[in-house]
């Protein structure tokens, strides 16, 4: 139990340890903390879960999941099966959506209100070791923040004058759009356009760069644009957005595409240009905590930051964007308290865009991979290749392994493909066990999946080709 001080209209409540915010890693850190006996409050001034349950994972892949039932009935006659013509409910789609998301965000603040002290409002440093949340002043040795991002937005002139959408907005969406207009070519912006187009949108994507998706390989890249572009969906790479204007049909965007300009109008907007740290009304100053030139909060190896006693977990410290780090924030804080050794630069990336079908990525990418590694060995086969992919007529995508050749221990890999998303999930472990690939083929796996050609992809290594 905490210990209570009054001071006038002022309570103060010290704990063993208070959590501002509720993403991914407060789940994973609570009932460790309360485990060990200590006293615990948590802190949130928004919906319960963080983005991944209200605004991430959650809606979005069960979006993903309709769209795709959408795609596969119209492919219905490439199996044999006629399904008639297919239509869309897209009120029972952001329903079904909105029933998940909801139950999950929901189901954790009822536990959250069980096992700790729960206090609604905007938690704000008011010391190093304290937090005010309305009248009341919360202290603790302990102080993890968890506050997460928000949809960076633009300065674009006339923003100011319609109504656009990001990543929280599209999800409160009552119609489908006509014509969507997708600012950015990244993991948020492709996987709601193919989704929107599958429910009978047109969309448009502007993409500021040369290619979509620039923290992958070219060829993967390339891979996934022919995938959106043979549903139907143009993609504008080169694009710079100059300006938007409402409409009487939604809105205008001014473009400038490679030195020439054009204007393209449609029903909606999404901006999906990058995250920035909810960091700004945190009070940071008030307990001198130092953040970098992007706002994030700078934290070490075991996610302390430069005062001692305070942590920055999940998304706000810039050390990871995805749900999955944020729990292992979580776990290398609970496991450090332990006595164990765990540190940030201990685990390898993985991540997957849920495009469908999915893009697995871990490691290092080809041209990463090239940067650190003298004998660098790479392995490509298309999924038309892979008998199970035939077999369910989903041929769409690449296989990428990247192998140091001195040590033979695999770097990296990306799987753009069916069941890519989950079969990375296996070249995570083997790159974890740090042994080489030639053991991994000696690994007898189900006969017939995907995965199983995994380690014979691997038998096709080459040294890497000189760039041009």
């Amino acid at each position: 139990m905490p210990r209570v001080i009054a001071l006038g209209d002022v309570t103060m409540k010290t704990y063993d340890a208070i959590i501002v915010g509720t993403g991914q890693a407060t789940g994973s850190l609570v009932p460790e903390l309360t485990g060990m006996g200590l006293s615990v409050a948590v802190v949130e001034r928004d919906r319960v879960g963080g983005t991944c349950v209200n605004w991430g994972c959650t809606p979005t892949k069960t979006i993903v999941a309709s769209a795709r039932v959408a795609h596969m009935a119209r492919r219905g006659a490439d199996f044999g099966v006629k399904t008639g013509e297919v239509s869309i409910d897209f009120a029972r789609v952001m329903e079904r959506q909105n029933a998940i998301r909801n139950g999950n965000s929901q189901g954790f603040e009822r536990y959250l209100e069980k096992v700790v002290d729960f206090y609604r409002g905007n938690g704000v440093f008011t010391g190093p070791k304290e937090i005010a949340v309305g009248n009341e002043t919360l202290t603790a040795e302990r102080i993890y923040i968890h506050t997460g991002t928000s949809a960076r937005v633009p300065e674009v002139p006339g923003l100011d004058q319609i109504d656009y959408l990001d990543n929280r907005s599209i999800l409160d969406l009552t119609e489908l759009p006509k014509h969507l207009i997708v600012v950015g070519g990244s993991y948020i912006g492709l996987e709601f356009s193919q989704a929107f187009a599958r429910f009978g949108s047109k969309v448009t994507i502007l993409e500021r760069g040369a290619r979509l998706m620039p923290r992958e390989d070219a060829d993967v890249a390339a891979e996934i644009q022919q995938i959106l572009e043979g549903e139907g969906i143009e993609i504008l790479c080169g694009t710079n957005l100059e300006a938007v204007q409402k409409t009487r049909s939604g809105v205008c965007a001014d473009i400038q595409r490679y030195g020439e300009r054009a204007s393209i109008e449609g029903s909606h907007v999404l901006f999906a240009v990058g995250r920035v740290p909810n960091t700004a009304d945190l009070g940071l100053d008030a307990a001198g905590i130092a953040t970098n030139e992007r706002g994030f909060i700078d934290v070490d190896e075991t996610l302390q930051t430069n005062v001692p006693g305070v942590f920055a977990i999940g998304d706000v410290n810039g050390r990871g964007a995805f749900t999955h780090t944020s729990v292992h924030d979580g776990q290398i804080i609970s496991h450090n308290l332990k006595g164990e050794s765990w540190k940030v630069s201990d685990r390898t990336l993985i991540y997957s865009l849920y495009i469908d079908p999915p893009l697995g990525r871990v490691g290092l990418s080809e041209e990463q991979a090239r940067k650190q590694c003298n004998n660098l060995l790479v392995a490509c086969w298309p999924m038309s290749h892979i008998s199970r992919a035939k077999e369910k007529d989903e041929t769409a995508g690449i296989v990428k392994f990247m192998v140091d050749g001195d040590t033979e221990r695999i770097l990296g890999a990306a799987i753009l493909g069916i069941g890519g998303d989950e079969i990375i999930n296996m070249i995570a472990h083997w790159i974890a066990a740090d042994k080489p690939y030639r053991e991994f083929q000696r690994v007898v796996l189900n006969h017939p999946t995907v995965a199983e050609l995994m380690p014979w992809i691997l038998a096709d290594l080459q040294p890497a080709e000189p760039e041009h």
